[in-house]
């Protein structure tokens, strides 16, 4: 008998790669999508409700709830950082799709994030794809929010890589430091897949072209918006093709065994010139005095990635689509 599938509540900035494992987890019969929650990154909140709500029409999949997140950060900053430059100003490669029909719904995310946990405590899985505001907020405004979330995959750091906002800092961790140190902090079940591990998980030219031909209806709408993004990483990395970062960590989370992890305390640096900057404690040594570190939950941490075998499932449950 097969197993049943697990919750997932996917909280998003959509974004082109969002919109890969957003098809992909639409496509995964191992889970089970339970909403979508919107926040700012690749684009600002509203266009990022608005871009939910227009891939799951495409997915024929309106049954879906988008609950609408946070607008600015969780010290109420408002000077955000947006990477219209890497997904296009529209978030979807500049092919101005006309508006979605549908709506959020008049839930926030963070109360559809606690009110999804509370109905299923230990059974969703959240899978954090931006900043991480909506999560920390849901963290804070429920104590058993941490303990009843069955798991939180996110997307999320440089764990001894450098960052690619600066040399310090991954975008997500960036956009809102102080809440991923709410998150890495919380005792909930985390899982970072950081930019060490996505940096090694890359679509190609002849993937690309790969997906074009087939019949796939997910994978004919990705061909038409990912120029933008393979022109950025031409620019911005001197190469031939597109890292996968939102679909490595949408698969990390339906199958756990495509990366091996470590285990110690995160602690996010929230200012200066390191702001965003991820640490992992590897507990190797025991500290004698007491510090910011000492006491806190451990979290795990992605490694190492089964690169192949995550371009492969991504490639074969979006052609046949």
């Amino acid at each position: 008998m097969a197993a049943k599938p697990k919750k997932l509540i996917i909280d998003t900035d959509p974004g082109i790669d969002d919109a890969m494992a957003i098809f992909v987890a639409l496509r995964s019969p191992e889970v089970e999508v339970i909403g979508l929650t919107t926040v700012y990154g690749n684009v600002y909140t509203t266009l990022a409700t608005r871009n939910a709500l227009h891939l799951l029409e495409i997915a024929g999949r309106t049954d879906i709830p988008v609950a609408e997140g946070s607008h600015v950060t969780i010290t109420n900053g408002t000077k955000l950082r947006i990477a219209d430059f890497v997904h296009g100003a529209d978030g979807l490669g500049n092919q101005n799709f006309p508006p979605p029909n549908g709506k959020p719904i008049e839930q926030s995310a963070v109360d559809f994030l606690i009110e999804q946990a509370n109905l299923y405590p230990g059974e969703v899985t959240v899978v954090a794809l931006g900043p991480l505001t909506n999560v920390a907020l849901a963290i804070e405004r429920d104590p058993s929010f941490a303990k009843k979330i069955g798991q939180i995959v996110l997307l999320g750091g440089a764990f001894s890589v450098n960052g690619n906002v600066n040399p310090a800092a991954e975008a997500n961790i960036f956009g809102d430091p102080d809440a991923a140190d709410v998150v890495f902090t919380s005792g909930a079940d985390v899982l970072a897949v950081g930019i060490n591990v996505t940096h090694q998980v890359i679509m190609t030219d002849a993937d690309r072209e790969k997906l074009a031909r087939s019949g796939g209806k997910f994978a004919q709408y990705l061909c038409r918006i990912l120029d933008v993004y393979f022109a950025y990483h031409r620019e911005a990395y001197f190469m031939n093709g597109v890292y996968l970062h939102d679909p490595t960590a949408i698969l990390a989370a339906i199958n756990p065994s495509l990366v091996t992890i470590t285990e110690g305390v995160v602690r996010v640096q929230t200012t200066g010139i390191t702001g965003g900057l991820t640490i992992l404690y590897n507990r190797q040594k025991r500290f004698a005095e007491v510090t910011e570190w000492s006491d806190k939950p451990v979290v795990k941490v992605a490694v190492t990635v089964d690169a192949h075998a995550v371009v492969k499932l991504m490639m074969e449950r979006l052609m046949d689509s």
